[in-house]
């Protein structure tokens, strides 16, 4: 993963050299994500900053990738993990200049312009993470595109002389485009396609999956060994890499699976001695928390028995809440579970980094597809168990994708999430929602079951059948409680209740998000930037929508998963 940069719609009286100074200032702002190397593409008419983090090829692929023509010029931010067979089906067409994953990417956009077809197309063969900026000076022409759940971030907006700006993080732009916002996931913008009502013509959706409809999957059926088998792909297809890397392990089933299905592949290398796929084939899983923290604990008994070199690395409250400032600069966000859960993981990141370690594999995503936060215990019906797995994934990209990609990448460690792999989640997601439910076909009553029955025998049972623990709460329960007497301490009643004057979008309803809200703030005080964070009430990582389940959660005004009175364990 990298950071990219680019500004479109230079104009013959515009300084060149003053804008490329300007790009390259900005860029630096996200260097953090590709601290290896820095590239820059500058015609007449458009401009690409690329800041490199070198994981596929490192000794070549550096971008801006140029065709061989010096047509196009390419900035990604990502991983395409199926390149290789794309680029079997691509040599006769296009003459490849690197060793790069991402260049396919010309080569289908290539293929695409000359047949006249719509890029929808082509961006739906990928199955990677990225978000991408591709210039073709020929045809005066930008396409950028972001991936289907949004692993990647991207902003975009428009500066002071009508120029198009896009950048990996909102910090590059929010000084020059008063209209930043988040470029949208599973959509492209195609300035070909710019008609007289502006850029909005130009942007289209291109993934429009046929399970996001619950009757397109309704009376589906389960098929556990095709559930297990997807996934086991897709761990294997993103263990591609160059360079050392490991898994994050906090001691929950996601990351447990991940490890468990990664260290398989490790060992099966070792023994095979094959490196064709990695030079470091000993597998170190990481894990962080307070002292006595559940997940720590939790993450011991499975890395011993996945056979994984373990670190777990504790923390104080002190180092977190010395670190939460830098946190929210870094993740943008002022969302309240996003940012307790974000600086424990900010912390290991740092701790990876000194490691060596550049790549790491995590479990984000599979709440989102099997309903494994624990207010799904209370969903009434399949289709609005189905309807709200649809909008938590497509608000994934706000949430733990931000949190994981903006934590791990303010020191240089790309996570990688192979639950939201492409192929699994048209095969997790096309099952009918009843399979998914609480108690379902007789299963324990526990959350995702049926993922769990689908890896029997995989990890301990302890840690198979262990309770959802938002990560928040998982690095110790004293770390959400002392944010709380933090914030107490720094807001006082009446600023509280003047909230909504100060902060008309998304006012804070706590002392916590008022803290949050104010750091956020001093490091983005543009009006639009605020607007890039979605509000609403939520309980244990619910949308609103999914308050109207229970009763109780209209009273609720916290969003931990403590806060599910009867089903969490620890719940008051």
């Amino acid at each position: 993963m990298c950071s990219i940069l680019g500004i479109f719609g230079l104009q013959p009286g515009d300084d060149a050299a003053a804008l490329r100074r300007q790009a390259l200032e900005a860029s630096q702002r996200q260097r953090h994500r590709g601290p290896d190397w820095s590239g820059v593409y500058l015609d007449e008419s458009a401009l690409l900053v690329h800041e490199r983090l070198a994981i596929v090829d490192p000794a070549g692929g550096a971008q801006p990738i140029r065709s061989r023509d010096g047509g196009l010029a390419l900035a990604v931010n990502g991983e395409i993990y199926n390149h290789r067979e794309l680029q079997e089906a691509l040599a006769a067409l296009y003459d490849f200049t690197t060793g790069s994953d991402c260049e396919v990417i010309s080569a289908l956009y290539r293929e695409t312009a000359a047949g006249g077809a719509s890029p929808a197309g082509f961006l739906d063969r990928l199955n990677g993470i990225f978000a991408f900026a591709l210039w073709d000076r020929e045809r005066g022409r930008v396409l950028i595109a972001r991936d289907p759940i949004g692993v990647c971030p991207l902003y975009w907006g428009h500066d002071r002389e009508g120029r198009l700006r896009v950048a990996s993080e909102m910090k590059a732009l929010a000084d020059s485009c008063a209209d930043v916002a988040q470029f949208p996931p599973g959509h492209y913008y195609d300035s070909a396609l710019v008609d007289g009502s502006g850029a909005s013509s130009a942007l289209r959706r291109y993934y429009a999956p046929g399970w996001r409809d619950y009757d397109g999957v309704a009376d589906t059926p389960v098929d556990r060994e095709e559930l297990r088998e997807a996934f086991e792909r897709a761990v294997h297809r993103q263990l591609m890499s160059d360079v050392p890397y490991g898994v994050l392990l906090s001691g929950g089933l996601d990351s447990s699976l991940v490890a468990a299905v990664a260290a398989r592949y490790a060992r099966r290398r070792v023994e095979d001695d094959d490196r064709s796929e990695a030079w470091w084939p000993r597998l170190h899983s990481f894990a962080i928390g307070l002292q006595g923290s559940p997940d720590l604990a939790a993450a011991e008994i499975a890395a011993e028995a996945i056979g994984t070199v373990h670190h777990g690395f504790e923390y104080t409250f002190d180092e977190g809440l010395d670190a939460v400032p830098e946190v929210i600069r870094h993740i943008e966000t002022y969302d309240v579970t996003t940012i307790r859960a974000s600086t424990p993981m900010y912390l290991l990141a740092r701790r990876i980094k000194a490691m060596g370690v550049k790549m790491v594999l995590s479990g984000e995503g599979s709440d989102e597809i099997f309903g494994g936060y624990l207010y799904f215990h209370k969903a009434p019906d399949a289709r609005q168990f189905h309807e709200e797995l649809v909008r938590k994934l497509d608000a994934l990209h706000n949430y733990d994708c931000l949190r994981a990609n903006k934590s791990m990448m303010a020191w240089g460690v790309e996570p990688r999430v192979p639950f939201l792999d492409r192929e699994f989640l048209d095969v997790a997601m096309r099952m009918d929602a009843t399979h998914k439910m609480v108690g379902a076909r007789g299963s324990r009553r526990i959350e995702k079951a049926v993922l769990r029955e689908a890896f029997e025998g995989y990890l301990p049972e302890s840690i198979l059948w262990r309770q959802k623990e938002q990560f928040s709460d998982g690095v110790g329960y004293g770390w959400i409680d002392g944010l709380k007497a933090h914030a107490e301490s720094q807001v006082s009643d009446r600023e509280l209740a003047a909230a909504e004057r100060r902060y008309p979008v998304n006012p804070p309803q706590t002392k916590e998000a008022y803290w949050y809200r104010s750091l956020f703030e001093q490091c983005f005080p543009a009006p639009a930037a605020a607007q890039t964070v979605p509000g609403g009430k939520s309980i244990a990582c619910s949308s609103p929508a999914a308050i109207a389940w229970d009763a109780a959660f209209a009273a609720a005004a916290d969003p931990s998963g403590r806060a599910i009175a009867g089903v969490h364990n620890a719940a008051g």
